[in-house]
């Protein structure tokens, strides 16, 4: 079985890493405001204003922004998000904070919305680009704020220290950091340094007051250990400064069907209930293999029902702790190399991909049959096969290899309020515009901490990845060390959290490894139902 989830995921979000020119004059997108609720547990009262670019040729990147600061402020509670340039005098006195994201160098902002972060109390994050019509706006913005802008740094920087971690930042990135000149050290106050490859440093974001700006955008080439879980964090002191240190983990053990073994599946859930670990088990219900590949050319197909041991080792992992979700109906789709051999657990199920002439997995876009009939007509079969083995029905689904097209996404949310994955997110989603499907324009991201993405989903995050013992796809190995390190960067965000997925054909030595290890760094694992509640 091969498992690109993660892997893939933060290809995506490595995608968006470019350098956005001046907008030329062209007519903005008839975006039309969004709004969501805040994830469980969220404040009642806080809600934040995201404000994103959307002219020019890259209006499309101006809202894959906006979605994922969207996502990201719903752990605080609701949010409302809409272009920069429809902002309207006063508005943002309605919300707890404003979070504007400059995607676009010299987009016109309003200078209603100039004057009122001048002139407000409350909390603002202002990202990259057009601080410098902030600072244009104000008669003396280096005497009250301490510090102005110089210009984009574009040396080669590797690390972001924050608050004694460091944190990685892509080499590829050549979009810059704004660098700064602070004339009032007492005032601007550096968030996180920003690390040449000389081993000089420049703030990476500077805090003076209530104005927090960071010199770039931090959802480009995001990584598991990415200076993304700095503005994760700093979020907290926008939107819940109050929030006290907490530092859980999270385990779900990956791809079990029809096909796994009843032996290792009891053994995982021997050593986790050992440790009074809770877990999840991601269960496809129906295994395939219509082309025989791994059956000597004779094609496979059965289900849960007709494999009663695999059923018995299932209800056994539940009676050990562990939760089951719904990890699609098959996991492959009809007979398709999607992207390998049309195998259950290799293959995607609601998105298309292929791989290419280099080894890489390519996204193609949604299936040729994309529509809420066909998503939930999987749903259904897969609900059906679980009665059938006798299973209690999940609450929580997890898209094959985290992936689906918008409409899918929409759809699992209405049978589903809860996924536990990382989402793929795509320009018209936040709009209201028609959906764009190019998949170069399309987003992936990973959560810290739970939120309540722009489906309107619950999601529990997957954070620091799996154990790939060998190479795959341009993709390195992976073992129990680099989880760690994963979660010990993690550690930066206050309330976050440290979870993996583990296969358990992989045995139990690199499983004892990784939970032990992320343990030892004062992570206490929890369930799935503790994340959303």
């Amino acid at each position: 079985m091969r498992k690109l989830s993660a892997l893939l995921a933060l290809a995506v979000a490595a995608v968006l890493g470019v350098a956005v020119p001046a907008a030329p004059a062209l007519a903005a997108t008839a975006a039309k405001p969004a709004s969501g609720a805040g994830a469980p547990g969220s404040s009642a009262t806080t809600k934040t204003l995201v404000l994103y670019d959307n002219t020019g040729p890259y209006a499309w990147l101006g809202e894959d922004y906006g979605m994922m600061a969207a996502n990201l402020v719903s752990h605080f509670g609701a949010w409302t998000a809409h272009p920069v340039g429809t902002y309207a005098a006063g508005e943002l006195s309605k919300y707890s904070a404003v979070v504007y994201v400059g995607s676009t160098y010299d987009e016109p902002i309003p200078t209603a919305l100039l004057d009122d972060v001048l002139a407000t109390t409350k909390p603002v994050l202002w990202l990259y680009n057009n601080i410098w019509q902030l600072t244009a706006r104000s008669t003396g913005f280096a005497t009250k704020y301490g510090y102005t802008w110089k210009g984009f740094d574009v040396s080669s920087v590797a690390k972001v220290d924050y608050k004694g971690t460091a944190l990685t930042r892509d080499t590829r990135n050549a979009a810059g950091i704004m660098d700064y000149a602070v004339y009032d050290a007492a005032k601007a106050v550096s968030v996180a340094d920003a690390v040449r490859a000389d081993g000089t440093r420049f703030p990476w974001g500077i805090r003076s007051g209530n104005l927090t700006y960071i010199g770039e955008i931090p959802f480009s080439y995001i990584t598991a250990n990415d200076r993304y879980l700095a503005f994760a964090d700093l979020l907290y002191d926008a939107l819940a400064p109050k929030a006290a240190a907490r530092h859980r983990a999270l385990v779900r053990i990956e791809d079990v069907g029809p096909d796994a073994d009843p032996a290792e599946l009891r053994a995982v859930a021997d050593y986790l209930s050992g440790k009074r670990i809770p877990f999840t088990v991601a269960v496809y219900s129906r295994y395939r293999d219509p082309k025989g590949v791994k059956n000597n050319g004779k094609a496979e197909d059965y289900t849960l029902r007709q494999r009663p041991l695999v059923v018995s080792a299932l209800k056994y992992m539940q009676s050990k702790g562990g939760t089951l979700l719904m990890h699609g109906y098959t996991h492959q789709l009809d007979a398709l190399d999607n992207p390998y051999d049309g195998v259950s657990a290799n293959d995607f199920e609601f998105f298309r991909a292929h791989v290419d002439a280099s080894d890489a997995v390519i996204y193609d876009g949604p299936v040729k049959n994309d529509s809420a009939l066909n998503v939930t007509a999987r749903i259904t079969a897969a609900r059906a096969d679980w009665k059938a083995a006798g299973l209690s029905q999940p609450t929580i689904f997890e898209p094959p290899h985290y992936a689906a097209s918008a409409l899918a996404y929409r759809t699992i949310n209405t049978l589903y309020g809860v996924r536990y994955d990382r989402g793929l997110y795509f320009p018209g989603v936040l709009s209201g515009t028609a959906v764009d499907n190019n998949v170069a324009h399309m987003v992936g991201q990973f959560f810290p901490y739970t939120v309540r993405d722009v489906y309107g989903s619950t999601v529990i995050p997957e954070n620091i990845g799996n154990i790939e013992p060998e190479p795959f796809n341009q993709h390195p190995a992976v073992l129990p060390a680099d989880l760690i390190a994963h979660a010990k960067a993690n550690l930066a965000v206050r309330d976050g959290v440290a979870s993996f997925f583990y296969h358990p054909y992989l045995g139990t030595a690199y499983l004892k490894q990784t939970v032990e290890g992320i343990q030892g760094l004062g992570y206490t694992f929890v369930s799935a139902a503790a994340m959303t509640s």
